[in-house]
């Protein structure tokens, strides 16, 4: 008797669409950044989840506006550019821009950056789990 027939081709029909009934849905992750009120909210499937200040580029160092998508991200990443700074839980959109957590938190809310978006180590962490759950190719990243 072949194996492609009886019951065995049904079991296996049943185990992966099991599977694939279980498998977590992936969710359209929006990060909204308002540079004039140095603002980050981010959407999961259209419902707000969350609010947070941000630091973005301080005058001579602007942070580029429109819609993106990450391009890489890096749990630990130190700037080859600036002093080998400290950039945690970092999620790069554009060129070397990136959106990372920083150790400069009493700087937050206002304009301070080299031109990425800095957050409190600890928003960085959420938002950089968040876009590595639901996939890179799920989320948008809106700056203006």
């Amino acid at each position: 008797m072949s194996l492609l027939s009886g019951w065995r081709p049904a079991i296996a029909a049943a185990f992966v669409v099991s599977c694939l009934s279980i498998a977590p849905a992936l969710a359209d992750v929006v990060v909204h950044i308002d540079k004039s009120s140095q603002r980050m909210s981010v959407s999961v499937n259209g419902q707000p989840r969350y609010t947070w200040p941000i630091s973005t580029g301080r005058s001579g160092y602007g942070t580029p506006s429109g819609v993106f998508h990450p391009q890489m991200m890096a749990r630990s990443w130190f700037s080859k550019k600036y002093y080998n700074s400290p950039m945690p839980h970092s999620i790069f959109f554009y060129h070397g821009f990136a959106i990372h957590g920083t150790t400069d938190i009493r700087r937050l809310g206002g304009p301070a950056s080299h031109g990425c978006v800095r957050l409190h180590p600890s928003n960085a962490a959420t938002l950089y789990a968040l876009v590595e759950r639901n996939g890179r190719g799920n989320t948008r990243i809106e700056i203006y």
